[in-house]
């Protein structure tokens, strides 16, 4: 059973709601979305329990030796694409509302990070950014555990199970990291389309595989999405669907350094979080990469 979470919202790490927008440069969007769930349930609690848990943080970060939260600004938005308390609200209705969120948000200023909520909504937030940078192509990096590139699953396209595909046709290059979950479709379709993949049972035998997923991306920008299941379960067992394997804390966090160094990176998102009862450790865990991927951008853009 998954935890209740209030519907109003906290700000992330404590940040002030509204008064700090005009000079904020992060925005955190909490997009508590849940329709396709095909396991366990309760991602549309995900958003409030990362915030409720960032509450918790230091903002001291160790590895940076600076308090990020207090030198740069973060902006909580209200909920958007509400589906808590049996509200229904159709993949489309969503998908448009995010993107014009994320457009706007982008267009303020402000480096944003989503957090869900399933991982439909991450083609949303990525439509937005193609929008935005219509005549330049980046690169969509994807942490997961599932190669989430069905072309339709349970009779929707829009499953969480469809997303990078989704993703693939709006023509843009991907690279897939921590992948230990696939059809047969989509192994063909990866082999058909020579897509890059880096699965998690190399990541664990071939240590030059950072080094080689870096070098992949042709593209100066980057978009990260991150579903939680690509992270080893005993480090976030709150999952929709967790499998064995998975990036550890200092692989996940030492590869996402590097990216926001050599790249451009123009927004991320957080997804799957489905919390447990009795336990903080996944949107504690959840809260605190929220808070490394905020840093690390920091220290990219000099803020």
């Amino acid at each position: 059973m998954s935890a209740i979470y209030t519907t109003s919202v906290l700000p992330f790490i404590g940040s002030e709601i509204e008064p700090n927008y005009p000079t904020a440069k992060v925005a955190i969007l909490p997009i508590p979305y849940e329709a396709t769930t095909t396991y366990r349930r309760g991602c549309a609690n995900g958003p409030a329990a990362i915030l409720d848990a960032s509450q918790q943080l230091e903002c001291y970060d160790e590895e940076l030796d600076r308090e990020t939260g207090l030198e740069v600004g973060i902006y909580t938005h209200e909920p958007i694409a509400d589906t808590r308390n049996g509200k229904k609200i159709s993949p489309l209705d969503m998908l448009k509302v995010t993107q014009e969120t994320v457009i706007k948000l982008v267009n303020d200023g402000k480096f944003v990070i989503g957090i869900g909520g399933e991982h439909s909504i991450t083609s949303g937030i990525v439509a937005a950014y193609r929008e935005i940078y219509i005549d330049e192509p980046f690169t969509v990096i994807q942490i997961d555990a599932h190669g989430d590139l069905r072309y339709e699953y349970e009779g929707s396209i829009y499953n969480h199970a469809c997303v990078m595909r989704r993703i693939i046709e709006m023509n843009l290059p991907t690279v897939q990291i921590g992948i230990r979950a696939i059809c047969k479709e989509e192994a063909d379709l990866i082999k058909e389309k020579s897509l890059t993949v880096f699965p998690a049972r190399e990541i664990a035998i071939k240590p030059d595989w950072m080094e080689k997923a870096i070098s992949s991306i042709q593209t100066k920008r980057v978009f990260l999405t991150i579903d939680l299941d690509g992270i080893d379960p005993t480090l976030i067992p709150g999952v929709g669907t967790p499998e064995p394997g998975g990036l550890n804390w200092y692989s996940l966090t030492v590869f996402l350094r590097k990216v926001f160094e050599l790249y451009e990176v123009i927004g991320c998102d957080i997804m799957e979080l489905a919390p447990i009862n009795d336990s903080v450790v996944s949107e504690f865990t959840a809260a605190k990469l929220i808070y490394k991927l905020i840093g690390y951008q920091a220290l990219a853009q000099s803020w």
